[in-house]
């Protein structure tokens, strides 16, 4: 047996194979179930030319198809490839390209674009539909998902795999094509699905005959929020399927609030997992107004990942669930799960975005050394150890992101930051979204952390606009809270107790709604062009 994703998760479907692994708002499968479908979807597969290396594209809403092809695909050493189900047609046709897609498995909403997709770069190996309440037609020559799960052996008659498979996940487009990152199947079990230990503290397994050794008598509940098409939602699936735990999906479409809680209260859920403000925000407020209609009981953590929960947020989700914890987790396609911090049920709730990073990140200089603790100055984020491979097809990318420095390969992320006297972590963020104000560079999610806990804010992105006399000035583009109003003065002098004067917004632009995607991530390239419109 090796660190492969599919081989792991068989031991735990055989240790609990009566436990519930998924649970959907229309179906719920045990692990010896979920296994069992995962096998058959492979063998169906399998007879359609899908093997070793083959790359087979998966544009899925949330549901228990999304993990059994996961699986599936690992059972047969072949590669799944996520794909953004927001990306407009030229998008998906670089993708499939640049991913030397295969195969496709498909939600039937999907069809009229990938159908446009497919007429520009075809797929050679088999395309399968999974229905839905669409109504769309079908793309022409597609296999229906539930009919070669019927028709095929539940066998696992599968050879050769290995912790040296590989993993791909597609990031970006947001500021560019997306790109593909190779781990390898042991790398990222380590660095982002828990190494065998998501909540024990007992540290990552040492062999993987120790897996089944850590599953918990009692399985813990997630109920999962962001959308699997992106890695942090993938990553923490597959660290409670790990566990022995059970993973729980709301329905396909936008944030229901009441029913996430009602979720939370009828599957017992332990911990509830989202991106960010633009996710916690509604759930907060729907559950502050009547806090006796649900039950919350069972609810120990309030985890997000891909963006940090601002000030207010944690400060609201001690006083309506003071049992709690809080979690901001860090990370990216890059480098896997990098830190994370907690706030304990009673603890003091800290300004900005300050992380624990684990024992294999840093933060480097422009010479790749660790910067000095205290020292205050900026650095880029970086990991080593488990890293990924590098960007499929881009060696030229590669090289820049994953470097050798002293014997040690580094990832590089873009990831601005500084170390506190005391080995905090201060996150800035992206530098290539860094706003030049005067020759003062100014990180956007800095400021923005600070912007979003004025009372009278929901949500907010900033970025820069140019400026005659400083070359740039940095905007808050900012949706107000339900009947308030927000000037740019007020902002201003909320802020100027936090930030340097420079840092200080010097335009407001509001509107209704902040654009986010999917995964509850900023559009900044949508901000930017509210900001210069609002200027004109």
């Amino acid at each position: 047996m090796s660190y492969n994703l599919s081989e792991l998760f068989e031991r735990v479907a055989d240790a609990v194979p009566e436990r519930e692994a998924i649970v959907t708002p229309v179906v719920r499968r045990t692990y010896a179930q979920l296994d069992a479908r995962a096998s058959r979807l492979a063998n169906a597969l399998a007879a359609s030319g899908v093997g070793p290396g083959t790359h087979v594209g998966l544009q899925l809403h949330n549901g228990v198809e999304y993990i059994e092809a996961m699986l599936a695909a690992y059972k047969l050493r072949a590669v799944p490839v996520n794909v953004n189900y927001r990306y407009v047609e030229s998008e998906l046709a670089h993708l499939y390209d640049d991913a030397d897609l295969y195969a496709l498995v498909y939600h039937r909403a999907f069809a009229r674009r990938i159908a446009t997709a497919l007429g520009r770069i075809p797929i050679s190996g088999p395309v399968v539909v999974v229905d839905d309440d669409s109504g769309n037609d079908v793309i022409t020559g597609s296999e229906r998902y539930e009919e070669l799960i019927a028709g095929a052996s539940a066998e696992r008659d599968f050879t050769g795999r290995s912790g040296d498979d590989l993993y791909i996940a597609y990031t970006g487009g947001t500021t560019g094509m997306p790109k593909g990152v190779v781990w390898r199947h042991e790398d990222i079990f380590f660095a982002a699905m828990g190494g065998g230990d998501p909540t024990t503290g007992q540290g990552p397994i040492s062999h993987p005959d120790e897996l089944v050794a850590r599953v918990l008598p009692t399985g813990v509940v997630m109920l999962l929020l962001p959308p699997l098409m992106h890695v942090s939602a993938q990553w923490g699936a597959f660290s409670i399927l790990y566990g022995g735990g059970t993973v729980v999906l709301t329905s396909p479409g936008s944030l229901d609030a009441h029913a996430v809680w009602t979720l939370v209260g009828k599957e017992h859920v332990n911990i509830l997992t989202l991106v960010g403000d633009a996710m916690a925000r509604p759930l907060l407020d729907a559950f502050a107004e009547d806090p006796s209609r649900y039950d919350a009981s069972s609810l120990f953590v309030f985890a997000s990942g891909g963006a940090v929960l601002s000030t207010s947020t944690k400060t609201q989700i001690g006083a309506l669930l003071p049992n709690v914890i809080t979690i901001d987790g860090f990370g990216s396609t890059e480098t896997g799960v990098s830190g994370s911090r907690a706030r304990m049920p009673g603890a003091e709730v800290e300004e900005g975005t300050r992380f624990t990073l684990d024992d294999h990140c840093a933060v480097l200089d422009d010479d790749l050394r660790p910067i000095e603790p205290g020292s205050g100055v900026v650095g880029r984020l970086a990991r080593r150890g488990r890293v990924p491979i590098g960007y499929y097809k881009d060696p030229a990318k590669s090289a820049t992101t994953f470097v050798q420095a002293d014997g040690v390969r580094w990832a590089l992320t873009g990831d601005a930051a500084t170390v506190d006297a005391d080995g905090t972590i201060v996150l800035l963020g992206r530098g290539s979204m860094s706003i030049n104000t005067g020759g003062e560079k100014v990180y956007p999610e800095e400021v923005e952390a600070i912007v979003k806990n004025h009372p009278s804010v929901w949500d907010a992105v900033v970025v820069g606009a140019p400026h005659e006399r400083w070359g740039e000035q940095v905007v808050v583009v900012l949706a107000p809270r339900p009947g308030t109003a927000v000037t740019l003065d007020e902002i201003r002098e909320h802020c100027r107790g936090f930030l340097a004067g420079y840092k200080l917004p010097r335009e407001l632009c509001v509107v209704d709604a902040v654009v986010r995607g999917p995964n509850g991530k900023a559009d900044y390239r949508w901000a930017r062009e509210r900001a210069l419109a609002s200027g004109e």
